[in-house]
């Protein structure tokens, strides 16, 4: 059965969905709809399992397109552009395959249909440092000796390749809360899906709506090489990668992806003020 999904809406204008990743919560796509408020209407769900929306039970996926498409029609929104980050991007893919005739558009942030990863064995000592790293720069974002010492040799050298003091100060602000609030039930819905060998290449020629595509260069978590090939099998899909970046990329170049999304939404030909219906 669908729940109730604690949700942040703002701004006005064609709505945009934006889904976060794991672990995450709607707090960490404040880097999407803090800018794109100013034209658009932002609506930022915590996912079941995440953040402001519980999960007391054992739940799969489907059960968050459920979650979702219960959303939309209690805020009557006939019509909308999907922008999804990791596991994000393949919900907001699922509701393009199930829905897509109520999708203006599609943003894929660092993901793919068919997600492969490159990412080493993890080590004691990074996890040890990650857990350093993150509660010494809850108390003081961005400061480059914990940055340096422990930062660089975390599980975050994975996840980010600028390890700039910006970059630290959004894994503050909303990276630490969102790890602390996933729930188990989440993590185990997520382990299923990689488990049974998650793959929609073959689909995604049936999704019409333009697509943008984004990528870090040296994303591990989902390589730049999987959601390039994703891209190149949307109907019209378009591929953005980002120099010296990875997984986090949206908190490393914020301003520059932020400006591609706008241009590729101007070229969308939607005005921001036109009704959603």
């Amino acid at each position: 059965m669908p729940i109730a999904l604690n949700v942040h809406i703002a701004g006005q204008g064609f709505p945009i969905l934006c889904l976060h990743g794991h672990p995450g919560s709607s707090r960490c796509m404040e880097v999407f709809t803090q800018p794109l408020s100013q034209q658009f209407q932002m609506i930022a769900p915590d996912l079941r399992g995440y953040g402001g929306s519980p999960a007391h039970h054992a739940f799969t996926m489907q059960d968050h397109l459920a979650d979702l498409h219960q959303l939309l029609d209690q805020l009557n929104i006939d019509r909308y552009i999907a922008l999804g980050w990791s596991l994000g991007g393949i919900l907001a893919m699922e509701l393009a395959l199930s829905h897509g005739d109520r999708l203006a558009g599609l943003i894929l942030v660092a993901t793919a249909a068919h997600p492969r990863s490159n990412h080493p064995p993890v080590r004691w000592m990074e996890v040890a440092n990650t857990g350093i790293a993150s509660i010494v720069n809850r108390l003081v974002p961005g400061w480059q000796w914990n940055i340096d010492t422990f930062g660089r040799r975390s599980l975050y050298q994975y996840l980010i390749q600028r390890h700039t003091p910006s970059t630290y100060q959004y894994l503050a602000d909303a990276a630490l809360s969102a790890y602390l609030q996933t729930s188990r039930h989440a993590t185990a819905a997520l382990n299923q899906a990689i488990r049974s060998g998650y793959n929609r290449t073959a689909d995604l020629s049936s999704i019409a709506c333009p697509a943008l595509v984004l990528a870090g260069e040296c994303d591990r978590h989902i390589m730049a090489s999987a959601s390039a090939e994703t891209a190149q099998q949307l109907q019209q899909g378009q591929f953005q990668q980002y120099p010296n970046t990875a997984h986090l990329f949206p908190w490393e170049v914020p301003q520059d992806m932020i400006t591609d999304i706008q241009a590729w939404l101007a070229d969308l030909q939607i005005h921001p003020a036109d009704p959603p219906g």
